[in-house]
């Protein structure tokens, strides 16, 4: 019992700490900048535009990556094909890659050349504009849309699309009346990851369109014109409306999950 209890103190510490680690910094920023700032600070009209951008960017990044990930990821955990460890260590790749390496490489790549040619032929420019900003958020951050609805569509038993299938459902009547539904938490998780790691993306979007500034490049441009004490707001209110809208979406997932 007394060494139950030890056992306990020490993990309860441990945790304490990196709790505590993860929740001062917001809170210390908070109370640095105080109610009447930070309000403020969300009627400038520049904050709320960037905020609106990043928010707007990242929500279709996601889109995105919902219609056409979600199918390779049942792909990935409904079939066994060539080449099938290789191209999800692939998928993997730009969660390991630097930020601005990455900026550097879409840049590269829808820019200049043959591909860059043809998005402009169709009237896509990706330098200094919001399609580039989504670019930049869904190289980096799709992974975790993928691997979650991957890992969602596993826990779903292949028996429930046999017993459609026999009944005389399609399979595509099957994959959106059984397998989507059943998966749709772990799908919805990896959506809001999606979408949160976006909303922080600054690397690759500093780089390949400083302008329109989304929120991190903004905190950045008035840290790096003006100091601490103009961008301190800013970053304060970034934080508010992310994790407002991020709890927002979470209660009514789990109200009517």
């Amino acid at each position: 019992m007394i060494r139950d209890k030890g056992f306990l103190i020490i993990f309860i510490f441990l945790g304490a700490v990196i709790s505590l680690f993860l929740l001062v910094p917001l809170v210390q920023l908070f109370l640095n900048v105080g109610p009447f700032r930070l309000l403020e600070t969300l009627q400038d009209k520049e904050v709320y535009e960037s905020i609106f951008l990043t928010l707007k960017s990242s929500f279709y990044a996601v889109l995105f990556v919902a219609l056409t990930g979600i199918p390779l990821a049942y792909l990935i955990a409904r079939y066994d094909f060539w080449g099938k460890s290789f191209l999800e260590s692939l998928l993997d790749v730009p969660v390991m890659v630097p930020h601005t390496a990455a900026g550097i490489a879409l840049l590269v790549t829808f820019q200049n050349g043959e591909i860059g040619d043809f998005f402009k032929s169709i009237g896509l420019e990706f330098m200094d504009t919001t399609t580039g900003i989504m670019a930049a958020m869904m190289f980096l951050s799709a992974p975790f849309l993928i691997n979650g609805a991957k890992e969602g569509f596993r826990k779903v038993d292949v028996k429930y699309e046999h017993m459609a299938r026999t009944l005389g459902a399609s399979r595509m009547s099957t994959f959106f009346s059984i397998v989507l539904p059943n998966a749709r938490n772990d799908i919805l998780n990896g959506a809001l990851m999606m979408w949160s790691r976006g909303l922080g993306e600054f690397g690759a979007v500093v780089i390949i369109a400083y302008h329109p500034m989304v929120a991190p490049v903004l905190i950045y441009d008035r840290f790096t014109n003006f100091g601490l004490q103009y961008s301190a707001p800013v970053a304060a209110s970034m934080i508010l409306v992310s994790v407002s809208v991020f709890l927002a979406i979470r209660f009514v997932n789990n109200k009517f999950s």
